[in-house]
């Protein structure tokens, strides 16, 4: 089966479990590091859609929020397959995993997928005692998480109550005067989409507490699921020190 993939942590996902079946990939998709001869066919936003006609792929696979319906719509009027994923909370993206591997590509269900499931069921993603914070995931301008997202799923789990969950967007626009003045315990900064580093982001907001986390940990699911409550949770901790 010729596969398509539109979405970095799927293609980490297929990758790991199903070797040689990806022909297609991202320029973002950096995980595992060896995808054999997939072929680069652009961004998850600008995906040159002629090119993935031209690969013959028997399915692509997308996700709601990572993809344009657009291209999706393109593609689909060319003849090709195309699987459209929605994981905004963890339990989804069981369900998702599960729809891609094993119902449409005929695989068994993956030991690390099992394994994962396991991992946030265990001691590693009990977390910490509960602290207000707020997570920034862009800067010029400064967006946050809002309600109804994977990572903000996630950090819940571990404790961190996110004062913007209840917002009525997604993805919020707010000035970092405000951030700054939110009572918050904790600003936690992933470094994906934008690159926070401790260079980069914590000076924004002097005197809040900053963790800085890893993107892949916070905002994929796939493999990275298996050693995410441990890594996240072991970063939030440091930064309560």
């Amino acid at each position: 089966m010729r596969v398509v993939s539109l979405v970095p942590s799927l293609t980490e996902a297929v990758a790991v479990s199903a070797p040689g079946r990806l022909v297609g990939v991202t320029d973002w998709c950096t995980h595992p590091a060896d995808l054999g001869g997939a072929v680069r066919i652009g961004g998850t936003k600008n995906p040159d859609v002629r090119a993935i006609v031209g690969l013959r792929p028997d399915l692509v696979i997308a996700n709601e929020e990572e993809n344009r319906a657009p291209d999706l719509a393109e593609l689909r009027a060319a003849g090709v397959e195309v699987l459209v994923t929605e994981v905004r909370t963890l339990p989804q993206a069981w369900t998702e995993l599960d729809r891609v591997l094993v119902d449409a590509l005929g695989l068994r269900r993956p030991a690390w997928l099992s394994r994962a499931e396991a991992a946030w069921d265990g001691p590693a993603a009990a977390g910490g005692p509960p602290v207000r914070a707020f997570v920034p995931v862009w800067r010029r301008p400064w967006m946050v998480l809002g309600r109804d997202t994977f990572a903000g799923d996630l950090l819940a789990r571990l404790g961190v109550r996110n004062v913007y969950a209840g917002h009525a967007e997604r993805y919020p626009r707010v000035p970092a005067e405000e951030l700054a003045a939110s009572g918050c315990e904790l600003v936690v900064l992933p470094d994906e989409p934008y690159r926070f580093t401790e260079e980069d982001g914590p000076e924004a907001f002097p005197g809040i507490r900053a963790a800085l986390v890893s993107g892949r940990h916070l905002t994929w699911y796939g493999p990275s699921l298996e050693e995410a409550p441990r890594v996240l949770a072991q970063a939030l901790a440091a930064a309560r020190r």
